[in-house]
């Protein structure tokens, strides 16, 4: 066969290796790489390569040590050493450790006071006595005519009941008595009889009191519930704390409904509602009401049945707690707040409810179903060393009481939905903060404020 013709693509191509060959024969390219193949190859021959492999280390495991202080622990602090190195002349205190058994506990161990507990026991036990016997003056309900001029305070009615921030107030339900429970941060207890000298003071918790429950038919049994958990029954009778329920989460309020005698009702972790059964000693019902948790647990008086809940969440809801959906309750009216709602109370009459807001607002609704609402402006903003401001009705459904950063106690009106008035005098030094009234005394006004005192107002 004849040669195929190249074409000039080809035979360019041709050239272009024909001079690059002689260019690196020139260079003599060729004969280096043949002589560094064969360097590379001598080398390899009679050895062996090994893959080392780095030797691991065993890790080793340090305890992550949690620091707790003392004081979270329930410990005092070691003292030790302070009196010699401390600069100027120092007076050692004997300072009593705190409480640290989750069980009973003794009246006489969980004491802080001077005075003794056996004339606070005796007038306890004569009060449950006289209750007992239904002697009882029966409640008038005069608020419409009571003048709001007459309230003053007068500085008899003033004490320091417990030590720092007070959280909880209450006021016995008793005609023959005018005694307050007063419950602080710390988890003291406190007792006064209002116009007396005396202040008895425990410590059955060790975290802030969330709630203080005192039984209008059984004085010498008082339930308080704490932040730490804990549900204690202080029985005077027997003169402990008792432990009565313990669980892993906080407990931020409790609540009693108005006939019941056997079932508590606690605010429990983020936004949970629990029914603690005393006849069988442990939880009868929890259902899960809010994202977050619940601030206040108010039952109305005309209707038990009927509950309402606030809740850092921003709303307050009312539920029926006879109609359930399997495991859930489903809210009967839902209050929106742009903040966290830290109270939701009932009216004395039950037709009306009250919240009270960090987005600086009082709700009052009332009507049928509660759907008459009325918004009105109020400084709520305590900031973090004061107690959260609790909107807290009269004795009818005309007054709402509530601090004010001013030190005085603003009067709502929930007929002309203002501010009518407020209640100013020089012996208050501080911020009052929690309220409550006198279930028999018209015109007898308790408030609290975050230094440990208690304001007593009366009527003239």
């Amino acid at each position: 066969m004849a040669p195929q013709k190249l074409n000039d693509y080809e035979r360019k191509r041709l050239e272009n290796i024909r001079r690059n060959d002689e260019m690196m024969a020139a260079l003599k390219l060729h004969s280096k790489a043949t002589q560094l193949s064969n360097f590379k190859r001598s080398q390899r021959v009679g050895t062996k390569s090994y893959n080392m492999k780095s030797e691991k280390k065993p890790k080793t495991e340090t305890p992550i040590v949690i620091r707790r202080s003392l004081r979270t622990r329930g410990i005092p602090p070691d003292s030790k050493g302070l009196v010699g190195d401390s600069v100027g002349p120092t007076t050692p205190t004997k300072t009593k450790p705190s409480v640290v058994n989750l069980g009973p506990i003794s009246m006489a161990d969980a004491r802080e006071s001077a005075h003794s507990d056996s004339s606070f026991v005796e007038s306890l036990m004569g009060i449950a006595q006289l209750e007992a016997q239904d002697v009882r003056v029966e409640k008038e309900k005069v608020e419409a005519s009571l003048g709001l001029e007459s309230l003053y305070l007068d500085p008899k009615n003033i004490a320091r009941v417990v030590p720092g921030r007070i959280t909880s107030l209450r006021f016995f339900p008793s005609s023959s008595v005018k005694m307050v429970a007063v419950g602080n941060k710390f988890g003291n207890v406190g007792f006064w009889n209002v116009g007396g000298s005396e202040v008895h003071l425990y410590r059955p918790h060790r975290a802030p009191i969330s709630g203080i429950l005192i039984q209008p038919h059984c004085f010498s049994k008082i339930y308080t519930s704490c932040y730490d958990g804990i549900l204690r029954l202080m029985d005077v009778e027997k003169e402990i704390f008792d432990l009565v329920f313990e669980c892993d989460e906080s407990i931020y309020a409790l609540s009693l409904p108005t006939n019941g005698t056997n079932c508590l009702y606690l605010a429990e972790g983020y936004g949970g509602l629990t029914i603690w059964d005393n006849r069988i000693g442990k939880r009868s019902s929890h259902w899960v009401l809010h994202e977050s948790r619940i601030n206040t647990i108010d039952f109305n008086c005309e209707n038990p049945h009927i509950v309402a809940t606030s809740s850092t969440d921003g709303t307050a809801c009312t539920w029926d707690l006879r109609y359930t959906d399997g495991d859930k309750l489903r809210a009967l009216r839902t209050f929106t707040h742009k903040r966290s709602v830290q109270s939701a109370y009932f009216s004395p009459s039950g037709c009306s409810l009250a919240t009270t807001s960090l987005d600086n607002t009082i709700g009052i609704y009332s009507g049928v179903n509660l759907e008459d609402a009325a918004v009105i402006n109020h400084n709520n903003l305590t900031g973090r060393w004061l107690s959260t401001f609790r909107a807290k009705w009269g004795w009818d459904d005309s007054y709402l009481f509530v601090g004010n950063m001013k030190r005085g106690v603003d009067v709502v009106s929930s007929v002309e939905r203002k501010i009518v008035m407020t209640l100013e005098s020089q012996h208050m030094s501080a911020i009052p903060c929690r309220f409550d009234t006198h279930s028999y005394e018209v015109g007898m006004l308790a408030g609290a404020s975050s230094g440990g005192q208690v304001y007593i107002w009366t009527s003239r």
